[in-house]
């Protein structure tokens, strides 16, 4: 027999403790509203990790109160709009399996039940609590008599609760654990979506961060082919926080952290990880996706993706995404902004003045209309500074090993050197890679013209810094914009240190080229939203490890993606298998890429585990997943 599910309230159906919020509510303005919230809640606390007798704890709570009717009924109001996540997400699910579910809570029945019936549960398998009123409506106490009022009163009235099946029980508190202890339920679920409490997670049978995990457990439908909740994501480096919030609104679990994590921290970090998303101060290397054994996706969000190994990601089947175009706007405005200030030497100026030096003079000082920019990698940050460049009166040269169209006047040069010896200002736009690594050193400055404005605002491996320096003191360099450096500190804690530090007219920036909060906005937004369609219909469509496939939502059936090596005779291998089991393909899909295929297959009902297997037993297949509507 299917279980029915015992489920407690305050931070497992809503995220609130329920009293708590009625006390800021009541509390509003009464003199000693401090003090008062701050007891309630350290009652709560305790009465929850079973340190304090549940009776003691509720009538002191409610004596601190100090509410009404009229308070309850603010309260209903709040207490709708803070519905558990997942439990908003699986409302549909929730309320076709409504006769399987009970609320059994430490709550009041005046607030706790307005809110179940939002799941179709009625009054008649809600059990809480419920107050005493006085004739003007104010709370003067609750009945006692309610064995719910008591230490230990969940255990009765779950026992009392006729059904010969499994009852289970989810709930975040020390006497929803106590149910179980006393065997009136076959398993406690420690629920954690809204707060973790290691001392009752310590006592479950399983911890869980959304509604789905039990329903997946108890073969109950839910709203997704696996349970979000199980789906971790790290995300590193400062990645802007509208992410997290997007991807924790799916049902996620997302964790995020600030600084930078060593190679060795991500091995150990990255085991129980499905999705990592970094900026670019953190590597990702093959030994790292190697030891992600979970890893679904790595979300790259920024520009370039060369601290990834892509090729290990899509040996693993895990798909990349990056930002391609997300931060252009605000490269390009920072490195022609730089352009314009040095060429007029305003930070040499500026700093003079800063030491209390008056240097006012036109010497060295040029307009940037008529000058020749040299533009060093034509991607979509380089070809976009080269329009706004031209915008202002510069003519645009530029160079790339790849055939690349023009914008503009803009004219390409077939050689590096030719572009060195022409241009009066040069920004370098390209990426990272073992072979860009000190592009331009000792050689390329010599070529350059005396004074020239010269730009990195892409890598700081592709540029030798001490023959920048070098090339700075002689006065070959007139001045010079660098945002990235061969190593960056982990952290705004940590000491910055580099030859260029010190120099005249050398404007240095913590690699924050792409970091204006538009930017980071777009760049969060556009690389969650390829993440979250990827998890959820197995779409590719930008990836940069697995081929790029665009696919709709699933309408009915099932869809099974399947990755493998790109070798002949895959898709009759997999097709042999449907028609074996007498399957009806109603869509399919291949797309390969370098040493891997995707293949993509829409079936009109869903498929047994042995069907599964066979798959998985695909001589070539990478990676097997199943999705459902």
């Amino acid at each position: 027999m299917k279980p029915i599910l015992i489920l407690d309230f305050d931070s497992t159906i809503v995220t609130v403790e329920s009293l708590d919020a009625l006390a800021e509510i009541s509390l509003a303005k009464h003199t000693e509203r401090d003090e008062r919230l701050a007891r309630i809640e350290e009652l709560t606390k305790l009465g929850m990790e079973g340190k304090l007798g549940f009776r003691e704890s509720l009538a002191e709570r409610v004596r601190l109160l100090d509410a009404n009717q009229g308070h309850l009924e603010t309260l209903a109001k709040k207490l709708k709009k803070s519905l558990s996540p997942s439990f908003s997400a699986h409302k549909k699910q929730l309320k076709a399996v409504a006769d399987r579910l009970y609320v059994v809570t430490g709550g009041f029945a005046e607030f706790v039940a307005p809110i179940a019936a939002l799941l179709d549960i009625p009054n008649t398998r809600v059990y809480a609590n419920s107050f005493l009123f006085d004739e003007d409506g104010k709370i003067i106490g609750f009945d006692d008599q309610n064995p719910l009022s008591q230490a230990g009163g969940k255990i009765p009235v779950v026992e009392s609760i006729a059904y010969e099946g499994p009852k289970w029980v989810v709930g975040d508190g020390f006497t929803d654990y106590q149910i179980r202890e006393a065997g009136a339920a076959s398993r406690f679920f420690c629920y954690a979506e809204t707060v973790y409490r290691e001392a009752v997670a310590a006592k479950a049978d399983s911890v869980v961060y959304g509604i789905d995990e039990v329903l997946a457990e108890s073969d109950l439908p839910t709203r997704y082919s696996f349970p979000r909740s199980k789906i971790n994501i790290l995300l590193l480096d400062s990645i802007d926080s509208d992410a997290a919030e997007s991807l924790a609104a799916e049902g996620y679990r997302v964790e995020q952290v600030k600084e930078k994590l060593s190679e060795e921290e991500l091995v150990k970090r990255i085991k129980d990880v499905s999705i990592i998303g970094v900026r670019t101060r953190t590597k990702i290397p093959a030994r790292v996706i190697q030891a992600g054994k979970r890893l679904m996706a790595i979300g790259v969000f920024s520009v370039g993706t060369d601290h990834v190994d892509s090729a290990a990601a899509a040996a693993r089947g895990v798909a990349v995404f990056n930002a391609p175009f997300s931060n252009t706007r605000s490269v390009v405005e920072l490195a022609l902004g730089e352009a314009m200030v040095l060429m007029r030497r305003v930070f040499a100026h500026s700093t003079a003045l800063h030491e209390g030096k008056w240097t006012k003079s036109a010497v060295g000082a040029h307009e940037i209309r008529g000058k020749k920019l040299g533009i060093i990698g034509y991607g979509n940050i380089g070809s976009q500074l080269s329009v706004l460049a031209e915008s202002v009166g510069l003519e645009v040269i530029y160079y790339d090993i790849a055939e690349k169209l023009s914008h503009g006047k803009a004219q390409r040069i077939q050689s590096l050197h030719d572009l060195l010896k022409q241009s009066d200002v040069i920004s370098v736009h390209f990426d990272g890679r073992a072979t860009n690594k000190n592009l331009i050193s000792k050689k390329e400055f010599e070529m350059m013209k005396d004074g020239v404005i010269f730009l990195n605002l892409s890598r700081g491996s592709v540029v030798d810094y001490s023959a920048l320096r070098d090339a700075v003191l002689s006065g070959k360099v007139g001045g010079a914009g660098i945002d990235v450096f061969p190593s960056e500190p982990k952290s705004n804690d940590e000491p910055f240190e580099s030859v260029l530090r010190g120099l005249p007219n050398v404007i240095l920036t913590p690699h924050i080229a792409g970091s204006t909060e538009e930017a980071q906005r777009n760049i969060a937004a556009y690389v969650s939203a390829r993440l979250r369609k990827f998890v959820a219909q197995g779409e590719t469509l930008g990836s940069v490890s697995l081929p790029d496939l665009y696919l709709p939502p699933i309408q009915k059936g099932m869809r099974i993606l399947h990755v493998h090596r790109n070798v002949p005779g895959i898709v009759a291998s997999v097709s042999a298998i449907f028609a074996r089991h007498g399957v009806n393909i109603v869509g399919q899909n291949l797309k390969t890429r370098d040493q891997v295929g995707y293949l993509v297959t829409d079936i009109a009902d869903k498929v047994s585990d042995e069907l599964l297997a066979e798959i998985r037993e695909v001589p070539e297949t990478i990676k097997l997943r199943v999705l459902n509507p």
